[in-house]
């Protein structure tokens, strides 16, 4: 069973879930769904937002999305309701934000229910009055000596700055969470019950300037992807009943014309049906200039229309354009645990709970061992308590992931989660399919050869009028040459195909053969000099096609020889030279072509050390897979690049498999883990500088996090550090973290 979930009353908890019920098979009705929260800034938030959904009875499930701002549950729909989940976000301190069920292109959009200038406003206006009254609590104890003003003004400072922080601590001790709002809260409760009444005013009202600074810098965070999101209009022009009218994107039906005036963004998927123009497609494949598009082209959703005016036959839905699918992949990828944050959240879990033990036992221990006085001691541990928080550890890995799955996005890259983003960085080989990848998958005509006096320009046109209705490849490389050399072909008829050999067609008066070796042997056609020119054909790694003609009752004689070969990529060999230099150590081309042909397009290519280092042909899709395992037990991770399509076994031998040319290829989007959306493989060393990018951040992040609490610790034990300068080393440490991670968008 499964239907749809949809908010229908007045009450926002019920407006906020939109999902699928489905049935496991013993009556119970579980339902998967998205929550929108705000607030959420830090891996303890969603820490503690995770552990107090997973206490209610009937939560099978619940993954926090930090950067995303929201929360996948699972849960048993006879046990839990909508307004249970989002009465239970509530007390946890967290605000449940609704959900526009017109999404453009499919895709979740929030908008929030609070509303009105303090909802907008007024945690920043009570972090300025925590602010004033801390700092009217220094004038007052260091310029008039007054204790009990400067405590008063203390007071005001911890209770305004303290608005947000104390009951989200009460509600993370509840939840069995230890995050940062308790663990500020018990170092200012604990300053004020030794006396320190400044450092308590201190520690609230700085932990509230860096809890607006770190929603600040995970704004820019979340930025990224809204950017893409608003690529997609909202509205398009369709022609109905001989009219223009201007209607929501989500109601364009699939086979309806779309009028794109210039300058505007294309609505929807489709193609050119009229007008000619031309189109910025970098937000869909990453092209750095505008392409051509007139009739008979295919555009994409997002993309900027030129200076012409263009009319377009939609072709898919808005929900499933080709920008709605790569918004889909990064929402789920966003909401996945790359290994480094895996490793994080698990650190995390142990860590925090133990300095938590540590700093109880330096406040207890010590004095009782007569090392000092209790004031002393308490001050230390508080000083701990607040150093303990890993909130610069826990953010640092999903904003360094999201920055750099968004950036990579933008370029026409799309990588489908924070592992594929880690193996890519991590790879030292890489495996190619041939055909399609390192060569266009065209075959084009290299080169004619005509016998005994004949033009090669009529060994096309003859070779042309008897392939005209051909659907061979090599016969429409043959058609489409001819007519780029303006040659027109006498229509031919009689044609019939000979199985393994070829083709016979009558061209006026004259008999034409078409095919290889064998059906000239059959006919008594073959000749020293056609032998030598097929195997210099071969040896160059192209493919020749033999053309005869027998006229009247005379037996067929060989006219000449059409050398074809599929064109290597223009960006192929650089591109290699790129990966080469950023660190690969093995590219292996792959293929089931003859290793004649296949030795000689590696040779094209550069080469080993610089282009292809190992040829392997004659390869069934078997062998490609054996392969691939070969390479992974010699160098260690393994991407392959390939069509998305025939090469699926591979991919998956691969640690990461890499599709080109994948825009508007629902198969390709959905085998690869990368997609480049562009067929330009030049994209790929792209791919990899990000990945090798992102991977550095991550690992500075967490070293710089991990070292910094190190310090810190230590001081704190020492008596060297204080309170405000622990929660100033902590605001730092994250700001500097996200910072750095918002640097991976760039390449």
């Amino acid at each position: 069973m499964k239907r749809e979930l949809s908010g229908g009353g007045g009450d926002p908890a019920e407006q906020v879930f939109r999902g699928a019920f489905s049935d496991d098979g013993g009556g119970v009705a579980t339902l998967s769904c998205t929550l929108f929260v705000s607030g959420m800034d830090c891996g303890s938030c969603a820490a503690t937002v995770e552990r107090t959904l997973r206490r209610l009875a009937g939560v099978r499930a619940a993954r926090a999305d930090v950067v995303g701002g929201r929360v996948r549950v699972t849960y048993d729909a006879s046990l839990v309701t909508p307004v249970d989940l989002a009465g239970e976000i509530a007390r946890a301190g967290y605000r449940v934000e609704g959900e526009d069920d017109g999404a453009r292109g499919g895709v979740s959009r929030t908008s929030s229910i609070v509303s009105g200038w303090w909802g907008r406003h007024g945690r920043r206006a009570l972090t300025v009055a925590s602010g004033v009254s801390w700092a009217l609590s220094l004038v007052a104890a260091s310029v008039f000596g007054s204790a009990a003003v400067s405590g008063l003004f203390a007071v005001v400072s911890v209770a305004t700055g303290g608005r947000y922080v104390f009951p989200r601590g009460l509600r993370s001790l509840r939840a069995r969470s230890l995050d940062m709002n308790f663990l500020m809260s018990i170092a200012a409760v604990g300053a004020f019950l030794i006396g320190e009444y400044v450092e308590a005013a201190s520690v609230i009202f700085l932990f509230s300037v860096a809890q607006l600074l770190e929603t600040y810098s995970m704004d820019r965070a979340r930025h990224a992807v809204r950017a893409l999101m608003d690529l997609s209009p909202a509205e398009a022009t369709v022609l109905r009943g001989g009219r223009e009218v201007r209607v929501p994107v989500e109601s364009v039906e699939p086979g309806e014309i779309v009028v794109v005036r210039p300058g505007e963004r294309i609505a929807v998927d489709g193609e050119v049906v009229a007008g000619w123009s031309s189109v910025n497609q970098a937000a869909i494949t990453g092209e750095s200039l505008p392409v051509d598009r007139g009739p008979g082209d295919e555009v994409f959703a997002g993309t900027l229309n030129g200076e012409g005016a263009l009319e377009v036959r939609s072709t898919r839905r808005a929900s499933d354009t080709s920008l709605a699918r790569i918004l889909h992949t990064i929402e789920e990828a966003q909401a996945s645990r790359a290994p480094s944050q895996t490793f994080v959240d698990r650190f995390a879990r142990v860590y925090t709970p133990l300095v938590v033990l540590s700093a109880a036992l330096l406040m207890v221990a010590p004095p009782l061992l007569g090392f000092g006085a209790w004031s002393t001691w308490v001050y230390r541990s508080l000083v701990l308590l607040v150093v303990a928080c890993p909130c610069a550890l826990v953010i640092s890995t999903p904003v360094t992931i999201v920055s750099a799955l968004t950036g990579a996005a933008r370029r026409g890259i799309l990588i489908k989660g924070g592992l594929h983003l880690e193996n890519a960085g991590r790879a030292r080989a890489i495996a190619f399919d041939k055909t399609g990848t390192l060569t266009t998958g065209e075959p084009t005509v290299a080169e004619i050869v005509a016998l005994d006096g004949v033009e090669p320009a009529e060994v096309l046109a003859l070779a042309a009028a008897a392939e005209s209705r051909s659907e061979h490849p090599l016969a429409r490389a043959i058609v489409r040459h001819a007519a780029e050399a303006g040659l027109r072909a006498e229509p031919a008829t009689e044609v019939t195909a000979i199985p393994g050999r070829g083709l016979r067609a009558r061209v006026g008066d004259d008999v034409i053969l078409i095919g290889n070796e064998r059906l000239f042997r059959e006919a008594g056609a073959w000749t020293d000099d056609a032998a030598e020119i097929l195997r210099r054909h071969e040896a160059g790694g192209r493919t020749g096609v033999l053309v005869g003609r027998a006229h009247g009752a005379s037996p067929p004689a060989l006219l000449g020889v059409i050398g074809l070969t599929d064109r290597i990529r223009p960006e192929a060999a650089d591109a290699l030279r790129a990966l080469h230099g950023a660190g690969i150590e093995r590219v292996v081309m792959l293929t089931g072509d003859n290793a004649t042909a296949a030795a000689a397009v590696g040779a094209a290519l550069g080469g080993p050390g610089i282009g292809v280092d190992e040829v392997r042909a004659e390869l069934l899709p078997e062998d490609k897979v054996d392969a691939v395992r070969a390479l992974r037990e010699r160098h260690g991770t393994v991407l392959m690049v390939g069509d998305g399509i025939n090469d699926a076994p591979a991919f998956a031998a691969a640690d990461v498999g890499v599709a080109m040319g994948t825009a508007g290829t629902d198969v390709a989007l959905e085998t690869a883990d990368i997609a480049l959306m562009g067929d330009d493989l030049s994209r790929l060393p792209d791919t990899i500088r990000f990945a090798r990018r992102a991977e550095r951040i991550l690992r500075w992040n967490i070293g710089f996090a991990l070292g910094l609490k190190a310090i810190f610790i230590a001081l704190a034990a020492a008596g060297v550090a204080t309170l405000w300068m622990a929660v100033l080393a902590d605001t730092g440490a994250s700001l500097l973290v996200v910072g750095n991670g918002l640097r991976a968008r760039r390449a």
